[in-house]
């Protein structure tokens, strides 16, 4: 059995170039659906967010529309509501107690992880010590404070992330102070993108990413098979 780490946003906000505010937090499907491979596969979870909130979900994750259904929509919410209400700070966490780290998406990371030296720090150490780390859609942000004295610690790794095809499609792309996509090309990480809002996941040694929700389950899948 593994101990998965959960590596979370506590923000329910995203901020625009303009100063406006965007309500988010964390995109359902990309938590909800790992969680429950994690756990029906007999692993353990521990969330953990930036000061120890509780990690909000994004509300237009759980509409009909997102999740291809009101029962599906009903199922992600209860699940969202009870899996991970009970997080730990980030500064908080020993790294040495965890097996592997995931990162879920929604615009939540944008606003917190991309900067948070706690997160940073747990996902640099997990890469320094060759655990399994799963980044899903706009969770990749997190890997941008994921620095050490030569620079980003996942650079010249091969990933996937949120497009900014895909953030133009969503409307999103002028509105932002920056688009994921570059900032991490910026970081010297090689981000590789397929078709926008299609399943599309990168492997590369023990670094799993997913591009946007549809990647959740393979993305999950891939993970499961670099698990203790």
């Amino acid at each position: 059995m593994a101990n998965i780490l959960f590596v979370m946003t506590g923000a329910d906000r995203w901020t625009f170039a303009d100063g406006t505010q965007h309500p988010t937090g964390f995109w359902a499907e990309e938590a909800v659906v790992p969680f429950e491979t994690f756990t029906a596969a007999g692993h353990r979870v521990t969330v953990a967010t930036p000061g120890g909130v509780v990690p909000p979900v994004d509300e237009a994750s759980l509409t009909p529309e997102a999740t291809g259904g009101a029962e599906t929509a009903a199922h992600l919410r209860e699940v969202a509501a009870t899996a991970f209400a009970h997080p730990v700070a980030l500064a908080d966490v020993d790294p040495d107690g965890f097996d592997a780290v995931y990162v879920p998406g929604g615009h939540g990371p944008m606003e917190d992880l991309a900067s948070d030296a706690g997160s940073g720090r747990l996902l640099t150490r997990a890469l320094r010590d060759g655990k399994p780390i799963g980044v899903a859609c706009h969770g990749p942000a997190a890997l941008l404070a994921a620095t050490d004295e030569g620079g980003n610690a996942f650079a010249g790794y091969r990933i996937t992330a949120f497009s900014n095809a895909e953030e133009e499609l969503a409307g999103n792309a002028a509105k932002a102070r920056w688009l994921l996509q570059d900032r991490l090309t910026e970081a010297g990480l090689k981000v590789e993108t397929g078709e926008p809002f299609a399943p599309h996941v990168v492997v590369d040694r023990t670094v799993v990413t997913g591009q946007n929700p549809a990647s959740s389950a393979p993305l999950a899948a891939e993970l499961l098979k670099l698990l203790p």
